[in-house]
């Protein structure tokens, strides 16, 4: 039902690229000298200011496009919607299934005292006070078993598995608001326009200022490299 992911767009992908170049830059300043950095980041903010780097040129002022609009990003939301679809069926049915025919029963009993902050939790679907804590319904047991067997499945099956039901859970709560309020897209001329602030104030300090003589410390070799200079 996946079917095969979208091949991404090159204007995408340089649009990250070239926001990832500037924070490496950033990252990295003290490894390069004071003129390459200088050189660095009068090309990169000047290509940040005036939207180099942005798909859109013409669309810089005008702030993120919609995601409805775009026919590539709802193709990859209804793909994902129908990839999670195999998922939220099964536990869908499971868990009305439970609600419908085992709504008020009792099923196990824990051995150890628990808090009456807990009731509300293990008593879903029984509406009587004077029950001890203890005893837990088939609809609590249910929510337990399935987040509480999350670290066993992903032991046993791996962290991205089909059995992880609270990934199907999660997913059910977010289909209902994806049509009203989706998502919006990254705004990367803002992001840029950030980047290019930060890349303004970098102070420079040189990291590797009299790196050969802290490595002939670091090994003792500088002793000797006098003595052979003074014969």
């Amino acid at each position: 039902m996946a079917g095969e992911p979208p091949k991404p767009d090159a204007k995408d992908v340089r649009q990250g690229k070239a926001l990832m170049r500037g924070q490496i830059l950033a990252q990295n300043s003290a490894y390069i000298p004071a003129a390459a950095l200088a050189a660095r980041k009068q090309y990169l903010c000047q290509a940040y200011e005036d939207g180099e780097y942005l798909k859109n040129k013409a669309s810089k002022d005008q702030g993120p496009a919609n995601l409805m609009a775009d026919p590539k990003a709802m193709e990859a939301m209804m793909g994902g919607m129908k990839s999670q679809m195999m998922g939220i069926v099964p536990q869908t049915l499971i868990m009305g299934w439970i609600q419908f025919f085992f709504s008020g029963f009792i099923l196990i009993k824990l051995p150890f005292p628990l808090g009456l902050r807990f009731k509300q939790m293990l008593q879903s679907g029984i509406t009587t006070p004077n029950m001890d804590v203890r005893w837990v319904s088939s609809l609590s047991w249910y929510f337990l078993n399935l987040f509480g067997l999350r670290g066993v499945f992903a032991l046993i099956l791996g962290s991205d598995n089909s059995a992880d039901g609270t990934r199907d859970m999660a997913a059910m709560g977010t289909m209902g608001a994806a049509g009203q309020q989706p998502g919006q897209p990254q705004d990367f001329h803002k992001q840029f326009l950030s980047l290019k602030d930060s890349l303004a104030i970098i102070y420079h300090e040189w990291d590797l200022a009299n790196v050969e003589q802290r490595v002939l410390v670091k090994y003792g070799k500088q002793s000797r490299l006098f003595k052979s200079s003074a014969e």
